[in-house]
């Protein structure tokens, strides 16, 4: 009997991977350079001296149209030397400027309010938004800009890790996984998820919704804005997978910070849409049933389990590959494990106690 649930899980779980698939392969149209739109990057960092380097040495290295491009730092309230380190780096660079949050403004709370500071601050027609850890490439803000056709409102993009062992290289393919079925979403018009990290959008859209002040709080605030912008109705929210867009991030050094992650992600992730519930609940499903394997075990229930796994492969490969990473593969069965994991103990992690802690705040 549990084979034959099984085997239906999974066979919904293909359908599922195949919509992933699809939806990611969709290719959109790009405008010419010449037309290319003002731009404003936004970098909202808290206590991040050992990283923040990192991200503005990619940022100062951004190929845009001559005087098309502002860089945006918000400092938001950090206790250690990062704004000493903006400060410094950013004295001779123009197109650069920081800006500090105040701690008696409580209209808004946490990275929502630093990026509204830098919102209210920006010039350009586009905003585009990464992290203090994330190293961005050359192309990246060209590339981004480049899908907004009149009718698009809203970019956002695949961010991976750095992989130099099996720690880091689960999470990158964590990150390739969980981006391809919000990109595969997002596309065929039914988005669940997307990530700030890499996230572009209309200024005038933002301004519509309200901006981050009219929108409730949420830990994962990136998300927020695009169900908003979504909702409008009026506009395109894409998600195009394109190597020369590609961000790239730290992972989390220790088992700890993992958890914390995870959990605020899961935490966020109770906000969205009945179909993010589905899409989650019918991969807990087919992780659950993996990890029943030795009570179960019999020729049909490990065919069963192959098939699981080679979907997540056939997933995994083709992104890979078109984003130029596919080197990271080799991490393929650290992250099968590491999800298997993850994907079913969360759900107990989340529910009973949804308070988060993030960069020293809890919420």
């Amino acid at each position: 009997m549990l084979e034959i649930i099984f085997t239906v899980i999974l066979v919904g779980y293909f359908f599922q991977t195949i919509i992933f698939i699809v939806g990611t392969n969709k290719r959109f149209e790009k405008i010419q350079y010449e037309k290319l739109p003002t731009a404003t990057v936004i970098v909202a960092a808290r206590n991040e001296e050992e990283n923040i380097l990192r991200t503005l040495n990619s940022l100062a290295s951004l190929e845009y149209p001559e005087g098309k491009l502002e860089i945006i730092l918000v400092d938001d309230q950090s206790t250690d030397a990062t704004g000493r380190i903006m400060d410094e780096f950013i004295k001779d660079k123009p197109h650069f400027k920081k800006i500090t949050t105040h701690k008696d403004d409580l209209k808004l709370i946490g990275k929502m309010r630093a990026l509204a500071y830098g919102v209210k601050e920006a010039r350009g027609e586009i905003i585009l938004t990464t992290d203090a850890d994330c190293e961005v490439k050359p192309t990246w803000v060209k590339t981004i800009c480049s899908y907004y056709q009149d009718d698009v409102a809203l970019v956002t993009g695949f961010t991976t890790q750095v992989a130099d062992n099996w720690f880091g290289g689960m999470q990158a393919l964590d990150f390739i996984y969980l981006l391809t079925a919000g990109a595969g979403t997002v596309n065929i018009g039914k988005p669940i998820s997307c990530i700030g990290n890499n996230m572009s959008y209309r200024k005038s859209a933002y301004d519509e919704v309200g901006g981050y002040e009219a929108l409730p709080f949420s830990v994962t605030e990136d998300f927020t804005l695009m169900n908003a912008i979504y909702n409008l109705k009026k506009y395109k929210v894409i998600f195009p997978l394109d190597k020369d867009a590609l961000v790239t991030s730290l992972p989390c050094k220790d088992l700890k910070s993992l958890i914390r992650q995870k959990k605020r992600w899961g935490v966020g992730g109770l906000g969205v849409p009945f179909r993010g519930f589905v899409i989650m609940f019918w991969g807990f499903l087919a992780n659950l049933l993996v990890l029943l394997t030795p009570f179960f075990f019999s020729a049909n229930w490990l065919y069963l389990v192959t098939f699981k796994i080679a979907m997540d492969f056939f997933l995994l490969y083709p992104v890979h590959k078109k984003l130029g990473i596919e080197k990271n593969l080799k991490y393929f069965f650290h992250h099968q494990i590491y999800y298997l994991i993850y994907v079913v103990i969360l759900p107990f992690i989340v529910l009973p106690n949804k308070k988060v802690v993030w960069k020293g705040r809890t919420y």
